[in-house]
């Protein structure tokens, strides 16, 4: 199964999403309204929305960030705005890794042409 048909298939866990309650709880506003999926053994959000897509976890603190976070459609992100290192995946159309970057700091741009989507995780 391709990333575009598990996406479509993330999607129809709406709001509740797979996060336990508590987990829930604990994550900022902006992410506890995104559907959630399990990505690579991951309990993220996915990013849907304009503004989700542009912001992704910047400004948040770690503790508000939750696991990370699923970015479809997207072959580049940055990291202006961060408070803590993030780890990125980068992944193909079927949802396998192209390539990982570890700890990247804040004021940095990352990108991978051959991407489908990006998978950003608290570091």
């Amino acid at each position: 199964m391709c990333l575009n048909e598990r996406l479509h298939r993330w999607g129809e866990f709406g709001a509740a999403g797979p996060w336990p309650l508590m987990e829930r709880q604990r994550l900022a506003g902006r992410l506890r309204r995104l559907p959630a999926a399990e990505v690579l053994g991951f309990p993220v959000g996915v990013a849907s929305g304009r503004r989700a897509r542009l912001l992704g976890l910047a400004g948040l603190d770690r503790e508000r960030a939750g696991v990370g976070l699923l970015i479809p459609r997207c072959r580049s992100v940055h990291t202006f705005g961060m408070r803590f290192p993030l780890d990125v995946v980068f992944l193909d159309l079927d949802g396998r890794p192209l390539s990982a970057h570890w700890s990247v700091g804040p004021r940095r741009v990352l990108w991978n042409r051959r991407a489908s989507a990006v998978l950003e995780l608290v570091g």
